[in-house]
């Protein structure tokens, strides 16, 4: 499975509030009907706070 385009991820997390936890993250992008994809991605960051809508790229392009 390709990895989503940060572009893709930042749809996902659109009127996402931050700083936000790795679980606010995958529940928004749920809640807005993100794909597998996605948040498989998400899913797989580390368990942290993010900051920004960069922040949350620069960790999922690792």
């Amino acid at each position: 499975m390709a990895d989503p385009s940060p572009i893709d991820i930042q749809k996902a997390l659109g009127g996402m509030d931050y700083p936000a936890s790795k679980d606010d993250l995958v529940k928004h992008a749920k809640d807005k009907g993100a794909d597998d994809t996605v948040l498989d991605t998400l899913g797989n960051l580390p368990d942290r706070e993010y900051d920004s809508p960069t922040d949350v790229n620069k960790e999922a392009s690792r």
